[in-house]
């Protein structure tokens, strides 16, 4: 097999979302034998890494989405906030929280289109479960944070709630590099919301409580105990909008496929996390991972607010140097080991504008180092913002330059 029918071959592998819920398949594609046409193709997960986020018209060709009403951005004058969690011991008991917030926690199932086999019409069946938090209610509406990965690709969302009550979900948008979704319900089902305490005064050690619905509806609002392994963990994961490295606390609180969505919660009865993935491995056990409740507030509040999160956009899309075969990058110069290749450029984008050609290789970013598009990709969104003029270092061929770029936003104008 070709180099190039290797790389062909990756773009028709399914496509891993964290370790439990769904897997999917890109649809399938013709592929040109030009550079660009094959790693575009060959590199599913990089060609995404700075062009999309869910929701975006280019991110539909991977899945089509429940859609929210058209109205769903909105200008939301009451934000979420974070309330200051009390340094005392609570005397809450365990059994007291738990029969507080419980009915706040919602079971979610993510209903696809599927062909009949005994006709052409296409249903809805059912094709993973996991859990939710209500989180706010505003009006005759109330919202609900859980996983991107648990609706991921849902033309339909089922939510079911304590009372054995059940109704459809909208979906207000969704974030994949942070793995959170918002969703939005009506009020009449919100019996009870809970409020986020603040992840950031979290010690390893402290008491932790695990709410959610593992293995399916059956076993919906399983309570489990543990407590705060470490705080602050950076724990790679392959999303559909590329790879990431996800801020994470660890527990050892039980958390099993179909509790992702839900809340962990500390003594006061607050949501300090959504329990998102596990390391899930013979001999190993204890591993779960939450993503923090401050890094979760203002991904829902401009979620709620605009529908889309928005992040600074290159216009370029890349794959990682030990991707490309040897034999597109021959004029390269030996030296240059790691870097983050472009396989296509938005000519209207700031990048376009600036020059960047596709086979250029991005090898560091304001004299940050460059090695793959992970690094280029974190960098970009955790260190800069919309409007910034960025500094890249590139080699063209053997030739190196320094290119300065504009930073636009992912979200179009328009």
């Amino acid at each position: 097999m070709t180099d190039l029918e290797k790389v062909e071959e990756q773009a028709q592998e399914q496509v891993q979302v964290h370790e439990e819920v769904y897997i999917k398949k890109s649809k399938p594609r013709n592929f040109m034998k030009s550079f660009s046409g094959m790693v575009a193709a060959g590199v599913v997960g990089s060609v995404l890494t700075m062009t999309i986020v869910p929701h975006t018209d280019a991110f539909q060709n991977l899945y089509e989405p429940v859609k929210a009403q058209e109205e769903v951005a909105t200008t939301e004058e009451n934000p979420v906030n974070i309330v200051p969690t009390s340094t005392s011991n609570s005397s809450n008991s365990v059994a007291d929280i738990v029969e507080k917030s419980s009915a706040a926690i919602v079971g979610i199932v993510n209903m696809q289109q599927q062909s009949s086999p005994f006709s052409r019409s296409t249903e809805a069946v059912e094709s993973g479960s996991g859990s939710g938090v209500i989180f706010k209610k505003s009006g005759n509406e109330a919202y609900i944070v859980t996983n991107n990965h648990v609706i991921e690709g849902a033309s339909e969302i089922e939510i079911s709630f304590h009372t054995g009550e059940k109704t459809t979900a909208a979906l207000i948008g969704a974030d994949a590099l942070t793995d959170l979704a918002v969703l939005k319900i009506d009020a009449k089902y919100a019996d009870t919301v809970l409020e986020f305490g603040d992840s950031s005064t979290l010690r390893a050690g402290e008491q932790v409580l695990a709410i959610g619905n593992p293995l399916g509806l059956e076993f919906s609002r399983t309570v489990t105990q543990g407590i705060i392994s470490a705080v602050d963990r950076d724990i790679a994961v392959s999303t559909s909008a590329g790879e990431w490295e996800l801020n994470v606390l660890q527990t050892d609180a039980a958390i099993n496929p179909g509790n992702s969505g839900g809340a962990l919660m500390n003594a006061q009865g607050q949501v300090i996390g959504i329990n998102s993935l596990k390391i899930s491995e013979s001999g190993v056990e204890g591993l779960g991972f939450a993503i923090p409740s401050n890094d979760v507030v203002p991904i829902v509040n401009e979620i709620i607010k605009t529908g889309k999160i928005s992040r600074p956009y290159l216009g370029v899309s890349l794959a990682s140097l030990e991707e490309i075969p040897q034999q597109y990058l021959q004029n390269l110069p030996q030296n240059v080991k790691g870097g983050a290749v472009v396989t296509y450029v938005d000519p209207n984008s700031a990048a376009g504008q600036a020059g960047i050609k596709v086979q250029d290789v991005i090898v560091a970013i304001n004299d940050q180092e460059v090695t793959t598009t992970n690094d280029l990709r974190k960098y970009l969104y955790t260190e800069l913002n919309v409007g910034d003029e960025v500094e890249l270092k590139i080699y063209s061929g053997s030739e190196e330059k320094t290119v300065k770029v504009k930073l636009t936003s992912n979200i179009p104008t328009s």
